[in-house]
């Protein structure tokens, strides 16, 4: 192992040691709870899970527009909680209540530099597009795990900028400065990158393994192990809010598309994949206009 090497070794462990000592690194939301225990119990009603969820509004409201975006495709306009439970279904509603409620649970209300709600933006948008391509490409069975994969798959970058402060600003110094991409610039600061971060997170709340794997491979799905297709959809969907500048993120600005996405999704050629990619534009154009 060379010098370098063994600096990065000795950051990865010293960021890994403070993520293991941070005593107020939120634990499982209690909405989150709430809902777990009620659908456990075969006699929650649509009503008694709305009844929970409506305790939040700001919960409730993220929810009304994330069922009433295009890019989920409900055929009517879902105007109550309750409605929402009935056509989404009770797996759904919890995949998208887990995922909403640890975003909120490292919301940065003190930070003024901190984007919320463009941080908010892009991840709602790249977990519908996600949603979308997998039923697209025929893969509806698993639409609600990759959508809780696409809203939490940046968590990680919240993580850094609210508990590493000062290397959050040396990551960005070095991508403005030495022109590294951000996924370089967090492994040259702090020896680990906010995928690794997520996993570490994803794992901490017992989120299932296949989750913990698309998170963990978003930028590099050809590098998955078991769920390379599933990575495959949400490092797609987080390339195209770049790609057409909606619903994008700083962080993601230099982002380029793993060579390897269209073999993974079975497009026969890049011309293929490029088609694709373009038939969505107009509909993130319409998404957006939910959110702004």
């Amino acid at each position: 192992m060379n010098n370098a090497q063994i600096e990065i070794s000795e950051k990865e462990n010293r960021s890994k040691t403070i993520l293991s000592s941070i005593r107020n690194l939120p634990a499982v939301p209690v909405i989150m709870m709430e809902v777990n225990r009620l659908l456990d119990n075969s006699m929650t009603s649509a009503r008694d899970l709305g009844q929970i969820i409506s305790k939040d509004q700001g919960l409730t409201t993220k929810i009304l527009a994330i069922a009433n975006s295009p890019l989920y495709g409900l055929p009517r306009k879902v105007s109550t909680i309750e409605f929402a439970i009935v056509v989404l279904g009770f797996d759904q509603i919890k995949n998208i209540v887990i995922a909403l409620s640890i975003i909120e649970a490292f919301n940065h209300k003190s930070k003024d530099d901190w984007q919320r709600k463009k941080f908010w933006i892009h991840s709602v948008t790249t977990a519908s597009v996600a949603r979308k391509i997998c039923n697209t490409l025929g893969l509806g069975k698993v639409g609600g795990e990759i959508f809780t994969a696409g809203l939490l798959h940046d968590l990680g970058i919240s993580v850094i900028h609210l508990y590493f402060i000062k290397e959050f600003q040396k990551i960005v110094n070095l991508v403005q400065t030495e022109g590294y991409s951000y996924l370089k610039a967090e492994t040259e600061v702090l020896g680990i990158n906010h995928q690794d971060i997520c996993r570490y997170l994803a794992h901490k709340w017992n989120l299932p393994d296949s989750l913990v794997e698309v998170i963990s491979y978003h930028h590099t799905p050809s590098e998955a192990e078991n769920n390379k297709e599933l990575a495959a959809i949400v490092h797609l969907a987080d390339f195209m809010t770049q790609k057409f500048s909606i619903g994008d993120y700083l962080w993601d600005e230099t982002i380029e598309l793993d060579p390897k996405t269209g073999e993974i999704l079975g497009f026969a050629n890049d011309l293929l994949l490029q088609d694709f990619i373009n038939s969505y534009e107009e509909l993130l154009k319409e998404h957006l206009e939910k959110f702004i």
